[in-house]
């Protein structure tokens, strides 16, 4: 399967961005290059929709925090929403998902939970 990642606004300055496919070794340079340009650009606000997102090896859980890392150096935040499957599993595994503030339950991934 082709690794996409597509890019949209949302209310309230969020970009979310859509990845479908494969994260891993050969497609996170075009995961951290999309959130280059977004932060170049001034974006602070990610919201990483993982829903059709089938496999996410270590390089590809590098990216997310590398993204996370790059936006919280200007007070940015980059959050995780929608991962089923395995790549539920290696989130909830590595503790990415608590880091990130993953919350598969929450019905609007931008606010923070209560607790």
């Amino acid at each position: 399967m082709t690794f996409t990642v597509t890019c949209a606004d949302r209310d309230g300055g969020t970009t979310r961005l859509r990845l479908a496919g494969e994260l891993d070794l050969s497609t996170a340079p075009e995961l951290n290059a999309a959130i280059d340009r977004l932060v170049d650009a001034g974006e602070r606000r990610l919201l990483v929709d993982l829903t059709e997102l089938t496999f996410c090896d270590s390089t590809g859980i590098a990216a997310f925090v590398r993204g996370d890392n790059r936006v919280a150096a200007d007070g940015g935040w980059l959050r995780l929403t929608g991962a089923t499957g395995r790549v539920d599993r290696v989130l909830q595994v590595t503790g990415l998902a608590e880091v990130l503030r993953y919350d598969p339950g929450r019905a609007d991934p931008t606010t923070r939970s209560a607790g």
